[in-house]
């Protein structure tokens, strides 16, 4: 690690509206460090480095960068002193290439003509991808048409093709495979060996402890500690995040399964999966792991009706079902909580109310009108179940905390009393805070008998909360385990085509 303070935040202050959102904040980064800043949605950890950026302006404390004291009005002064963001939340342009996206503001040019030069563009956005290992990207594709993950690749190619000092990465591994991650961290390792700073911004304790050298940690607006990597503990750092001990990271899965609930029979989805079979009982949770691109989300997608499946069969409680559209699964007592849930999930500008309302309008509706009391009862019980810390039912969803954003998609499903209940990435994004009361929830709709599906890129949670698990591999079902019987280890064989894949195919 360098010795010179590469940045250098004291004493910041921020209020927005009157409401004080960071309370003295201190932060500081050196080159050549991997430096994780820690803290449960809300804590301002966004608000601090929108500071440091120029996004926003500080009410109070000072900000040295390379020595020199001062503040950037915009993210471009910042870009031009080295420090590069990527963000949570994608700024890929969906409608241009993916070549179009690295080069977009940057374009190369032959001399003043204007006229592009597009096979060096193309030659260097391969290079960048393949610096990251996605070499199965071709630059000339629409950024819409990749997978939530691959746009990410596409943004971290992006911000590693400036000539940075510091790259801030929000939740850069989000979306992505254990094998996109580990090609994530090689390349963490080369920017700390060329003395770049990287900060890293994560809720995944696995991640920290093992590619960061130190943890800020803040704590509602406020600095509550930095502590070296190899000194501390997770359950220290829990005790930093949210000023008590959180306990037992998942919760006691006491599984009695009852009588099958779900059934998939040879499902397939043209040029995406086939011959996938699976069922779920009342009361388990089934996990579902696999590689980006795996085949996954499709699967869900298909059950759901989001797309046409090409041949297969769907029962609920020992009943075919004919699943066409979205709201013929509804129908059959099925809730789909996608991966997306900005886009897919909320609209975003609506109230907490109006959000739970829209898919539950025949339980809040009498003779085709909304009934007042209805609707204030059901959104009311499930804004106290979920325990969504908002400040009513009218408070736009835009502003919520990631966490209680998620609270609010799963709240739309409860309403529905659903029979199945599939979540996508249930926990993407969402605090550890957060998390644990996410699977609580699943743990007591379990209880009352409901099936879950959970897709997740995230083995320890699969491990931590799965009665079984489905690994799929190449749009098809490698393995399902009991998680008593399965390790990490034997889900990435299954899920890259190893031997326990081979195993099942010689039984």
């Amino acid at each position: 690690m360098g010795e010179q303070t590469f940045v250098s935040m004291e004493g910041i202050d921020k209020s927005f509206s009157g409401n004080q959102v960071l309370k003295h904040v201190d932060f500081s980064v050196v080159p050549g460090e991997v430096h994780a800043l820690m803290g449960e949605n809300g804590a301002g950890k966004s608000t601090l480095i929108k500071i440091l950026t120029g996004i926003h302006h500080k009410d109070a404390g000072t900000i040295t960068v390379k020595g020199k004291e001062g503040a950037f009005s915009n993210p471009k002064e910042a870009e031009k002193e080295g420090i590069v963001v990527i963000h949570q939340e994608l700024n890929i342009i969906p409608y241009l290439s993916v070549v179009q996206n690295m080069f977009l503001g940057k374009e190369l040019t032959r001399g003043k003509t204007g006229i592009l030069r597009n096979k060096e563009m193309y030659e260097q956005t391969k290079e960048n991808l393949r610096m990251l290992g996605v070499d199965d990207i071709d630059p000339d594709e629409t950024a819409g048409d990749l997978s939530v993950g691959k746009q990410q690749m596409v943004e971290i190619a992006r911000a590693l093709s400036t000539e940075a000092e510091m790259i801030i990465m929000d939740e850069p591994t989000a979306a992505l495979t254990d094998r996109e991650i580990e090609n994530l961290f090689r390349v963490i390792r080369s920017l700390q060996e060329q003395n770049v700073a990287v900060v890293y911004i994560s809720h995944r304790m696995e991640e920290i402890f093992h590619i960061c050298d130190r943890i800020t940690v803040l704590r509602d607006g406020e600095y509550t500690g930095t502590k070296v990597v190899a000194d501390t503990s997770f359950d220290e750092i829990v005790t930093l995040m949210v000023g008590r001990e959180l306990g037992q990271r998942f919760p006691e899965r006491h599984h009695q399964p009852g009588e099958t609930v779900f059934e998939v029979k040879n499902l397939a989805r043209e040029g995406h999966f086939e011959n996938i079979s699976f069922e779920v009982k009342s009361g388990e949770i089934l996990g579902v792991a696999g590689l980006m691109g795996a085949g996954r989300t499709e699967i869900m997608e298909t059950v759901f009706g989001a797309v046409r499946k090409k041949s297969g069969e769907i029962s609920v409680d020992g009943k075919p079902v004919s699943i066409k559209h979205p709201s013929d699964a509804i129908k059959a007592g099925i809730g789909f909580i996608t991966e997306d849930r900005k886009d897919e999930g909320l609209v975003l500008h609506s109230s907490i109310r109006e959000n739970i309302s829209l898919s539950n309008l025949e339980a809040v509706s009498k003779n085709g009108w909304i009934s007042g009391k209805k609707e204030k009862d059901l959104v009311e019980s499930l804004i106290k179940k979920l325990h969504v810390r908002a400040t009513g039912a009218e408070q736009e969803v835009r502003s919520l905390s990631g966490g209680n954003q998620q609270k609010v998609v799963i709240a739309k499903w409860l309403g529905i009393e659903p029979r199945v209940l599939i979540l996508d990435e249930p926990t993407r994004g969402v605090d550890i805070g957060a998390k644990k009361e996410i699977y609580h929830i699943m743990n007591e709709l379990t209880e009352q008998g409901v099936a879950i599906v959970m897709v997740s890129s995230e083995l320890p949670e699969v491990l931590g909360i799965s009665d079984r698990i489905m690994v799929v591999h190449e749009g098809k079902v490698a393995r399902i385990f009991d998680t008593e019987e399965a390790d990490q280890e034997m889900i990435m064989k299954a899920a890259t085509g190893g031997e326990y894949r081979e195993e099942i195919h010689n039984e």
